[in-house]
């Protein structure tokens, strides 16, 4: 631990030596003292910057990228950051200009909250640390609560509580005496629709993606303690640990969850790839009673409310990768916003196809293509499959069309807040607030692009990276590292036409064809299966927990004022008396 004080800047800093462990000690001050700077993540090409540094003159006293910054900034200012491949949020006083100058990574990787109390700013990596400032307080905000409600997250910069907010990705904010202004350094961006696509040869495509993602590995297998990897038995993760395994003088450490129920475990897929790699191989079983266990933990350390148990066996998988004694680890996520993986995607596609075709009689056989690993859906009604996907058909230019249906069945749930809650929220709507966020150009967009920016831009840092990612992995001091979201591998996928991504309803069609010759044809054809984990058969029933009772008890519903006491304890007694499913 350190820190730095001036009589106008103060900055403090807890490490993780992943690089430059010896001379890597922060604050790090520059040789003039000028410029200070207190960084959390990593600069993956650091090594390549260096370089080009020395080449104009510039030395070094340390191994670290952090120092790799500071050159930067002494160089370029502000400018630098689009030149940084990495996952990173820091904050540079820099005594010359006397500002403050908080940074943070494209894609939303490393968190960096904020707050104003009394005319000074506060930042910090855990909201934690901001509670800690007299005065500021762990009040709910009620639009964050509507959003998480309707969307799964806050929009950034708005977060759970009031008046502490969050820097957004690829953002830099710059902070002088009296004023604070925040850019954006970096934008997602998509062709028109109607652009002749830039890539058209599908073999030439696959080649380039797996050029591309090889190096991202290897840029992300750079540090001074061994790296391990995330293997779930999906495609993602399988490609991602084939890559490392080939990179590694030692055998590649791989991490898995296994669960009890058939509809969640992959287990075999896991076994299968890792036998195939030769890696050393750890599970670690999550029971429903588990997830109950540590989802006290879950929350403390997503620093939000969030509305799916998710989250919790990552946390215990982040904790298996500490007791192996490792401190990184790579991992698949972000693969199937880039190209194209989710359900959502296929579902619209098949709603618009509905749409235009309002007679056709394949909404069923649709359906089932859509969900062949859930058996219990295969039994629905012709009259239950027309009605979902006739849902928002009626405007099939809604910018929310392919997760309209989605925020309407999360917003169900609002039902149990409380009289003055509602009122409070009268007249907000949480899709609408996120349609006035979207670009100009989105509306240019191809329909399936349009849905991997709802999906990139905010599901993605809002909850898939924070609460399920950095997270959980930093609550047992494991640094996650994302090859698929690689600025060069992002802006490689937004060039692609949508049917390499998606085609027919085939998801990540042309990272199929890269992987072929490095991941078993089992693993790599088959029907991707969400990460999802046991729900409400966690905290209910058999050896229900005393904080559950506590926590869902009408006087502790009653005393928070934010839900409906008897509409929660109706649900609970349902939940605790009747057969639950997930």
């Amino acid at each position: 631990q350190g820190k730095f004080v001036t009589a106008d800047a103060g900055l403090g800093h807890a490490r993780l030596s992943v690089i430059g462990i010896g001379d890597g000690q922060q604050p790090m001050s520059d040789v003039s003292g000028n410029l200070t700077i207190a960084f959390n993540g990593e600069i993956f090409n650091y090594l390549e910057l260096r370089e080009g540094l020395i080449a104009k003159g510039r030395r070094f006293r340390t191994s670290s990228d952090t120092e790799v910054i500071l050159h930067l900034y002494d160089e370029m200012g502000e400018d630098c950051l689009p030149l940084l491949n990495g996952d990173f949020a820091f904050a540079i006083w820099d005594n010359r200009r006397r500002r403050m100058v908080l940074a943070r990574d494209r894609m939303g990787v490393r968190p960096l909250f904020y707050t104003n109390k009394d005319g000074v700013l506060y930042f910090a990596s855990e909201i934690k640390a901001l509670m800690k400032v007299p005065g500021v307080s762990a009040e709910i905000d009620p639009i964050a609560l509507d959003q998480i409600f309707t969307l799964w997250a806050p929009i950034a910069p708005r977060t759970a509580f009031r008046n502490i907010h969050e820097l957004e990705p690829a953002s830099v904010m710059i902070a002088t005496q009296g004023q604070v202004t925040v850019k954006r350094y970096w934008h997602l961006d998509y062709p028109h629709r109607d652009a002749p696509s830039t890539v058209t040869n599908e073999g030439d495509a696959a080649e380039e993606l797996q050029a591309l993602l090889t190096d991202a590995v290897r840029l992300r297998m750079r540090a001074d303690v061994p790296v391990g990897s995330y293997l779930s038995g999906g495609l993602d993760s399988s490609l991602v640990s084939a890559l490392a395994a080939g990179m590694t003088p030692r055998k590649l450490q791989t991490f898995s969850v296994t669960f009890d129920s058939a509809e969640h475990d992959e287990s075999a897929f896991q076994t299968e790839m890792a036998s195939a790699l030769g890696t050393h191989h750890r599970t670690i079983a999550c029971r429903a009673g588990d997830i109950a266990g540590v989802f006290p933990e879950v929350i403390r350390f997503a620093e939000r409310p969030i509305i799916r148990t998710a989250p919790a066996p990552l946390y215990q998988l982040s904790g298996l990768v500490r007791q192996a004694g490792l401190k990184v680890v790579l991992t698949g996520e972000g693969a199937d916003e880039v190209f194209a993986g989710y359900d959502v995607f296929k579902e619209a596609r098949v709603r618009r196809f509905c749409g235009r075709q309002p007679a056709s009689r394949m909404r069923p056989q649709l359906f089932r293509r859509l969900y062949p690993y859930l058996p219990g859906l295969q039994q629905q009604s012709v009259e239950y499959l027309a009605a979902f996907f006739g849902a928002g058909n009626a405007a099939l230019d809604d910018p929310l069309f392919s997760h309209r249906p989605r925020f309407k069945t999360t917003a169900a749930a609002k039902i149990f807040f409380s009289g003055d809650l509602r009122a409070t929220l009268k007249g907000y709507d949480a899709a609408e607030d996120l349609v006035s966020q979207l670009p100009q150009a989105f509306s240019l967009w191809h329909p399936l692009h349009q849905a991997q920016y709802l999906e990139t831009r905010f599901l993605l840092p809002g909850y898939i990276l924070s609460s399920q990612g950095d997270r959980m992995a930093m609550a047992h001091g494991i640094e996650g590292r994302f090859p698929f979201l690689d600025p060069r591998l992002v802006a490689f996928a937004a060039r692609l036409p949508p049917e390499m991504k998606l085609k027919g309803l085939v998801e990540k069609h042309i990272l199929r064809k890269a992987a072929k010759h490095l991941v078993p044809t089992p693993i790599r054809e088959r029907t991707k299966q969400p990460y999802r984990a046991p729900d409400a058969s966690s905290f209910v029933g058999a050896g229900e927990l005393d904080y559950v009772r506590d926590c869902l008890s009408e006087a502790s519903i009653a005393a928070g004022g934010l839900f409906n006491a008897k509409a929660v304890a109706n649900l609970h007694e349902k939940c605790r008396t009747q057969p639950v499913s997930g």
